[in-house]
């Protein structure tokens, strides 16, 4: 007769390959039962996702620099405003002015709607990203990828979210308490 293969259900996630860096994480299936007589084959064994730990093993906190930013559009903040607003978790965030460097073609080819707002995306351009309540980590009290305590003039990474081909990378300018970019040019931490 026809015998399938059969695999297991996935294991856990596993965690980071590498801390401090964009790396990923792994998931693994094993064979119950080989294919026989021309049985359906095996589908993959293995499944990878994106993955970022911002604190090594020793449980010191990554240096700034080797994080890219995750960045998505600042209409989304006003949302999550008003969440973390109804549930009394409300931080004081800050804003972080960044001039644009460079910048993948890929952001251009961003055919979604919610991914529209990566064409406003310019070289030298200067940009606001906001760090609010949840990417606010509550022990050091700022978002990953600000840039904060990086040289000046030094070249940061940063990464569009819902876009893995948008990213590139920009200069930190200064921190500010409140955001005063136009629309189109305010991002937001995530």
């Amino acid at each position: 007769p026809v015998v399938p293969c059969v695999v297991s259900q996935w294991s856990g996630w596993s965690g980071c390959a590498e801390p401090c860096k964009t790396t990923y994480r792994v998931r693994r299936r094993h064979i119950i039962q080989e294919p026989r007589n021309g049985g359906e084959a095996c589908p993959p064994l293995e499944e990878r996702a994106g993955c970022v730990e911002y604190w090594t093993q020793q449980g010191t906190e990554c240096k700034q620099s080797l994080i890219p930013a995750l960045i998505t559009t600042g209409g989304f903040g006003k949302a999550r405003k008003k969440r973390s607003a109804a549930d009394g978790n409300e931080r004081a965030g800050y804003c972080v002015e960044f001039q644009l460097v460079a910048i993948t073609p890929g952001c251009l080819r961003s055919h979604y709607s919610y991914t529209h707002w990566m064409r406003y995306l310019r070289e030298g351009h200067t940009v606001c990203v906001e760090c609010q309540h949840p990417a606010l980590d509550s022990r050091s009290l700022h978002c990953y990828g600000d840039g904060s305590g990086s040289k000046k003039n030094q070249l940061l990474h940063w990464q569009a979210v819902g876009n893995p081909q948008c990213k590139g990378t920009w200069k930190r300018i200064r921190q500010l308490d409140t955001c005063s970019c136009p629309s189109v040019h305010s991002f937001l931490f995530i």
